[in-house]
C-alpha cells in the first residue's frame, strides 16, 4: 500500500538505490570472468512494493540476469555501455524522485510552522 503522505515515492526511492548499486556492482565487475550482469525490473519490483512487500524483498523477486547483445570469451555478461546507460538513466529517474520528496517535506515543513 502506498504511504499517505509520500504516496510510492519513497519505496521508489528505495529501489532506485538497490538498482544502482547492482548496476554499480556490474560496471566494477566488467572485466571479471564469469561474471554475470544483474538487473532488476524496476517497474514490477515497485508494483510489488506497493503491493504490501519491503523494498529489499520486491527487489530480489525481480532480480534477474541480464542477456547480452554480444557473448563474451571470458563468459563475462557486462556490457560496459549498457550497464553505464542504464546507470545514468536510473541516477536522473533517482534524483528526480529525491526531489520530489525534498519538496513534499518542505511543504509539510511550512505548513508546521504556520506559514
Amino acid at each position: 500500500m502506498a504511504d499517505p503522505l509520500f504516496g510510492i515515492h519513497g519505496k521508489a526511492l528505495e529501489l532506485r538505490s538497490q538498482r544502482l548499486s547492482l548496476l554499480a556492482s556490474n560496471i566494477a565487475n566488467a572485466a571479471t570472468p564469469n561474471y554475470k550482469a544483474r538487473d532488476i525490473d524496476f517497474q514490477k519490483a515497485l508494483s510489488d512494493a506497493t503491493g504490501g512487500l519491503s523494498a529489499g524483498q520486491a527487489a530480489d523477486r525481480n532480480l534477474g540476469y541480464r542477456v547480452p547483445l554480444e557473448a563474451s570469451l571470458d563468459g563475462n555478461t557486462v556490457e560496459l555501455s549498457t550497464e553505464q546507460n542504464q546507470f545514468a538513466e536510473n541516477a536522473l529517474h533517482y534524483k528526480a524522485t529525491l526531489s520530489f520528496l525534498e519538496g513534499r517535506v518542505g511543504t509539510i515543513m511550512q505548513a508546521l510552522k504556520g506559514e
